[in-house]
């Protein structure tokens, strides 16, 4: 799994460069373009990363203008990340990436479908 996982990410570099997002990045926007405003540790659980992973993902989105952090004012302990106006902007541009992927895979789509449903599972 990990030497696939590797594999797909390596796929998805060259069509990320143009937008200068990693595949970590782009996940997280698309988690940030559903939700728009998430918890910080409810981001982290959808992508299954913990805060040591995921804290310099959400910074490096912040710095380049894509998202933005702040503090809950009743509990400062909870960190909300929204998206901002450059973000949501970013998801019109990008929309042609799940397509350029499934173009570089190759074989049935049965098969690709059934795989990716025995992964959900």
């Amino acid at each position: 799994m990990y030497a696939l996982s590797r594999e797909i990410i390596k796929l998805y570099k060259p069509i990320l460069d143009k937008y200068d997002l990693t595949y970590t990045q782009y996940i997280t926007m698309l988690v940030m373009w559903e939700e728009e405003q998430v918890i910080f540790k409810e981001l982290g659980k959808g992508l299954h990363l913990d805060s040591g992973t995921l804290t310099p993902v959400v910074k490096r989105l912040e710095a380049m203008g894509l998202v933005t952090k702040y503090r809950n004012k009743e509990d400062d302990r909870v960190v909300t990340v929204e998206s901002t106006e450059k973000g949501k902007l970013l998801k019109e541009d990008i929309l042609e990436v799940p397509d350029e992927i499934y173009c570089k895979f190759k074989g049935d789509d049965e098969k690709l479908i059934a795989f990716k449903n025995s992964l959900m599972n």
